[in-house]
């Protein structure tokens, strides 16, 4: 199968549909809306204890950024636009992305087998695996976490050529940090350069996402948030193997919303950055009633709270559900829900946008708290903006 340089199915949009959604979106004011993401997050605030969420919203394009709560537990410092918060997993979309940069630059293809970029695997089941499985979670089976065991390249690597399959690529969905770690990792090695380096020079600087860091630097440490365990103890992400891949982005609310947007082509691109976001919401494997992308979770809109519950739930990442591939992928389509969740030990975040509708929708926090809880606070906000629409 070809894997590479879909059309850009999110490009299109009719010039009637596009006036109608900006009369839309000036109807629905910044007040109506903060009112609404009130009613939404500050019961799951008070329930979970939470010291702070930032909330991004996207509605027919026009953008919004709320902010509630303190960047520490005892109210000192307020959440601002400039608060940067651990995104977790959600960092995984943008080394999907990378990757699917490095596809279509053409210094990789996702049909690719992992051993073609790290000899020291040849002749190993991991080395015989290709590259798309690493970006959908289907390799054969993995822990979501290294053993303690593994603190270097060189211990990683060894893990990697000693590794057997409990299931045959493509078979089996895993959720797994080391998959998907490794194809930051390659695709890093196929483009020659440092993956964190690359994030920032070849995504988060063409997106102006001038608040987003894989390493903070020294200047930006009073903007961090202090994260908090699901018991109340601060912690923040240390750095481990691969985690700069895996779960390693912190960023704003601000600046989500500008990934987002660039998600449903509603920023100019570049127009190899374009089709490699576009790339990623093609559709490989079902899960249910969930589509497996590139990293990104796709449901049919609109899509039902119980389906975004099961799909985004513990059950399903931690368990390994048979897969139905889809041959050829499913090309990127509009009329979908995209999510994706993400947690630290002292963050909780969660992504969805709908291109179709132009919607979009940023939740994060620094504490951890259940991922159904960041899901239904989206749907909520959904059934709003729908009741809106019918006023």
């Amino acid at each position: 199968m070809s894997l590479k340089c879909f059309a850009p199915a999110l490009v299109a949009v009719l010039l009637s549909a596009a006036a109608l959604n900006t009369v839309q979106a000036a109807e629905i004011s910044r007040s109506r809306v903060e009112g609404w993401v009130n009613e939404a997050v500050r019961p799951v605030m008070k329930q979970y204890d939470i010291p702070g969420m930032a909330v991004g919203i996207i509605i027919r394009g026009k953008s919004f950024v709320f902010n509630h709560g303190s960047v520490t537990m005892d109210g000192s410092r307020p959440i601002t636009d400039r608060t940067l918060f651990e995104i977790g997993s959600i960092s995984k979309t943008f080394t999907a992305t990378l990757a699917s940069y490095a596809e279509v630059n053409g210094d990789l293809s996702l049909t690719d087998a992992t051993e073609k970029y790290v000899p020291v695997l040849r002749g190993s089941p991991f080395g015989a695996v290709d590259l798309v499985h690493l970006a959908t979670h289907t390799p054969g089976g993995f822990p979501l976490q290294f053993p303690d065991h593994v603190k270097n390249e060189k211990q990683m690597l060894d893990y990697f050529r000693q590794w057997q399959p409990a299931f045959r690529p493509g078979t089996h969905r895993t959720y797994a940090n080391p998959s998907i770690g490794m194809l930051g990792y390659i695709a890093a090695r196929s483009m020659r350069e440092d993956f964190s380096t690359l994030v920032e020079q070849k995504l988060f600087g063409p997106l102006d996402m001038s608040s987003s860091y894989v390493n903070v630097p020294n200047e930006r440490m009073a903007d961090y948030a202090q994260g908090y365990t699901k018991d109340g103890r601060p912690v923040r992400m240390s750095n481990a193997v691969l985690s700069a891949e895996a779960y390693g982005v912190r960023t704003t609310a601000r600046d989500l919303v500008q990934f987002l947007k660039a998600n449903m082509s509603l920023v100019p691109l570049d127009k190899k950055l374009g089709v490699a976001i576009t790339n990623t919401h093609a559709g490989y494997f079902r899960v249910g009633a969930m589509t497996q992308d590139l990293v990104w979770e796709q449901y049919d809109y609109p899509a039902k709270l119980a389906t975004l519950l099961e799909g985004n739930s513990q059950t399903t990442s931690r368990s390994s559900p048979a897969v139905e591939q889809i041959q050829p992928p499913l090309p990127p389509r509009d009329d979908v829900l995209i999510n994706k969740t993400g947690s630290t030990n002292g963050f909780g975040a969660y992504v969805a946008f709908i291109p179709e509708e132009q919607m979009g929708f940023v939740i994060l926090a620094n504490r951890y708290y259940p991922n159904e809880e960041r899901v239904r606070i989206v749907h909520q906000l959904l059934e709003r903006l729908a009741g809106a629409n019918q006023d």
